[in-house]
């Protein structure tokens, strides 16, 4: 599952498309969910970018979103302060 519990909160395992023509939550896989931005992967630009719009979308400040592994890489994960998976689902607005 792409949204487990972790800690305090939830842990969601995110694939990255940078360069995009906008910042999208695109969908889901089984183990992951695909995540369009803008940003380029340079100098964890993207990783940054994906911190904000995550943070955004779950309507909680940019400290509640951390990158826990993946700094290099397309797959990541962000642990999310204080919300159960479930709820971090429905604030995703995915089924």
């Amino acid at each position: 599952m792409w949204c487990e519990a972790y800690k305090d909160g939830s842990i969601i395992t995110v694939k990255l498309t940078p360069r995009a023509s906008r910042n999208a939550i695109l969908g889901t896989e089984e183990t992951w969910l695909r995540v369009a931005l803008t940003a380029p992967p340079v100098d964890g630009k993207a990783n940054e970018a994906a911190r904000r719009f995550i943070a955004e979308t779950l309507d909680l400040p940019r400290s509640a979103v951390q990158l826990v592994t993946g700094q290099t890489a397309r797959l990541k994960r962000f642990a999310i302060a204080t919300l159960s998976p479930e709820e971090t689902i429905k604030r995703l607005a995915i089924n």
